[in-house]
Formats: structure tokens, C-alpha cells, sequence
């Protein structure tokens, strides 16, 4: 900072900028520079398969159990009575480690009926999911 004394009105100071400019002129060189050396963690991306898929317990197929409009039970194009269905969905969900199972409606179908299949997959001890027209079409 520079300082004049005397003149007309006394005591006159002009500030020194050149320092200021310099020190500006460091931190923007530093910030653009420190974006270039910047380095992100390394990802492992899972790749698609080339070869043919094995089936192993865990990958085997969903288990859906229909409830067609007459009051019959399918599983997966299977058909089952109602007498049958516990027992056959236990050994279904014998080997299986996740014990998952969808129930499909058909539009006329009455809902008394799909509620009781949810009662025998809940006294299995399964988890139950609704497959709908709308969640069908998406996949």
C-alpha cells in the first residue's frame, strides 16, 4: 500500500493491488489444474454372459400359481387340485432357498378364491406377490 503525505487535502493512501491480482491469478491456476488429476474409485461393471446359462437352485424359474375363472389351480401350466395344492407346493419350496411365489388371477375370477391361495401359501410359510396385466406387460 502506498502513501502520500501532504497535497491538498493532507493525508491520501492508494492501495496496492498488484499482490492481490497475484495471489488470484495462483489459486485459479491451482483450480485448474486440480480437477485433471482427480481420480474416481475403480467400478467392477458385471459383464453379460457369452455362454449358456446353468440352472442352479437359486436361478430356477418364478413360481406362479393360477387361479383360472372355473375355480381350477395351475402351477406353472400345472394343473392342481385344491386338496393338492399344500402339499405340492411344498415340494416345490422343498430345495429352493428363496421362497417366493406369484399368484395370478384371471379377470372373471372371484376374489374368495385368490384369497384362499394366499391363506395356503402364508401357512407354507411363503412370500406372496400379485401378478397383475399392467406389471405382465412391463416385463
Amino acid at each position: 500500500m502506498g502513501m502520500q503525505v501532504g497535497g491538498r487535502r493532507g493525508l491520501t493512501a492508494d492501495p496496492n493491488v498488484v499482490p492481490l491480482i497475484d495471489i488470484l491469478l495462483v489459486l485459479l491456476v491451482i483450480f485448474m489444474i486440480i480437477p485433471h488429476h482427480q481420480t474416481g474409485l475403480d467400478a467392477n461393471i458385471p459383464q453379460p454372459a457369452t455362454g449358456p446359462e446353468e440352472k442352479t437352485p437359486q436361478m430356477e424359474g418364478v413360481i406362479v400359481v393360477q387361479v383360472l375363472s372355473d375355480g381350477s389351480l395351475k402351477i406353472n401350466d400345472e394343473s392342481v387340485s385344491w386338496d393338492r395344492l399344500p402339499p405340492r407346493l411344498d415340494e416345490v419350496f422343498k430345495e429352493r432357498a428363496r421362497r417366493i411365489a406369484f399368484i395370478r388371477g384371471e379377470a372373471p375370477v372371484e376374489f374368495a378364491a385368490v384369497a384362499r391361495v394366499v391363506d395356503v401359501m402364508r401357512q407354507l410359510d411363503l412370500s406372496v406377490g400379485l401378478l397383475t396385466p399392467k406389471l405382465e406387460q412391463s416385463r
